[in-house]
């Protein structure tokens, strides 16, 4: 019988955020025993030895160490540090951009994954292209995460916008006897140049709406090429998750229902925040149960789970796979119940400028995005008012 390859898996001390994360890390850690000899290394932590326990894997408390003061490896080094999700992120620096050329991309933008309180650089120069290659390796150089100012996390070729697959959110409109039915089966495309990041503000357009609206959603990010694939095949295609905002303009798409499709009130400049960062899919153990919840100033405004999506993730893919998928396109799987729009108080709802938003999905983390007017956003008063 051939030795296992022996494997040391590093754990952050601020490893485990919530109670589940005990029995999750505890699966994972089994999930790599089965195929290796396993040594933990960690700085201490309750919750880590509660995990280990479970997982029934001896530990060496060492504090301080670094990967590579470990034992002599046979095979691969494994880290996990700060966090059990592998976070992808695209970022330039806050205070000015990185040196240029320190990941091969122009203005110093930096492509990499989170681990601990640093950003470790992958080397390649955009997000799109880390798909497109079928993944990059390390460049060697990291950067302080407290220094990143986090952009959309990835810029698609395409995105699929879905729609109708939260049946929650059809019977909702029925209290406000919304012009026309939420199908199942919606889809446009979104534009991607109204992509915005974490913490960049959504502008209020005043001369175009007065009803700004949100919607939370889980989006999946394209792994690699396809179509006409079914839905048992979809789960090679998932490259990872990601929140996706979607703002949406009420009183334009009521108008543009008249004639059966909509799509600018959702596509206007800045009304697509994406991030903050791509988790993937190893971390998501299954997306079908998943906590989703939009706060407005701290106050939820929808509160949900995915597991009440009407289908399934792999068969919106399948569905939509006949539009022919490229490497690290985004397809997002439709909104939950708790819009303002569909509420009998909407008035009272609709966004304004000095809202903040927060958008969380358990298992990929925080959105967050402001408001902001017009003049602050473009330094001159708002257009005259357009009249549809």
């Amino acid at each position: 019988m051939a030795r296992k390859a022996r494997i040391v898996l590093k754990l952050g001390g601020e490893l485990l955020e919530q109670p589940q994360d005990v029995q999750r890390i505890a699966r994972g850690i089994r999930d790599l025993a089965a195929q290796a000899s396993l040594t933990v290394v960690h700085g201490g932590g309750k919750e880590i030895d509660a995990a280990l326990a479970l997982a029934g894997i001896p530990k060496r408390q060492v504090d301080g160490l670094r990967v590579t003061d470990a034992p002599t490896l046979d095979a691969v080094v494994a880290v996990l540090a700060g966090s059990i999700n592998t976070r992808l992120v695209a970022a330039v620096r806050e205070a000015g951009g990185w040196p240029v050329g320190l990941t091969g991309a122009d203005a110093g933008v930096a492509v990499g994954h989170v681990v601990g309180d640093e950003i470790a650089l992958l080397d390649v120069p955009t997000m799109r292209e880390y798909f497109e290659r079928g993944g990059a390796d390390e460049s060697g150089r990291r950067v302080p995460f407290a220094e990143a100012k986090l952009l959309p996390p990835i810029v698609p070729k395409k995105f699929f916008h879905t729609a109708g697959n939260f049946r929650e959110h059809e019977e909702e409109s029925k209290q406000v006897d919304w012009d026309h039915e939420i199908a199942p089966w919606i889809v446009f495309f979104q534009n991607v140049d109204a992509l915005v990041g974490q913490d960049d503000p959504v502008i209020y357009p005043e001369h175009m709406t007065e009803e700004l609206d949100y919607e939370l959603e889980l989006a999946v990010v394209l792994r690699k090429p396809g179509k006409w694939f079914s839905p048992e095949e979809a789960a090679d295609y998932i490259g990872g998750y990601v929140i996706f905002n979607d703002i949406t303009a009420r009183d334009i798409q009521r108008r543009e229902m008249r004639s059966g499709v909509f799509s600018f009130c959702k596509a206007i400049d800045t009304f697509c925040p994406l991030g903050p960062w791509i988790v993937t899919p190893d971390e998501i153990a299954d997306p079908h149960n998943l906590k989703m919840e939009l706060r407005v100033n701290g106050t939820p405004r929808q509160e949900s789970h995915s597991s009440r999506m009407s289908v399934t993730i792999p068969e919106i893919l399948s569905h939509y796979s006949a539009l022919t998928y490229s490497a690290g396109d985004v397809l997002s799987t439709g909104t939950v119940s708790g819009v303002a729009g569909f509420s009998p108080d909407a008035a009272s709802l609709y966004l304004r400028p000095g809202d903040v938003m927060e958008c969380e999905i358990e298992g990929i983390g925080v959105l967050r995005n402001p408001v902001i007017s017009w003049q602050e956003g473009h330094g001159e008063p708002a257009p005259p008012r357009v009249r549809w």
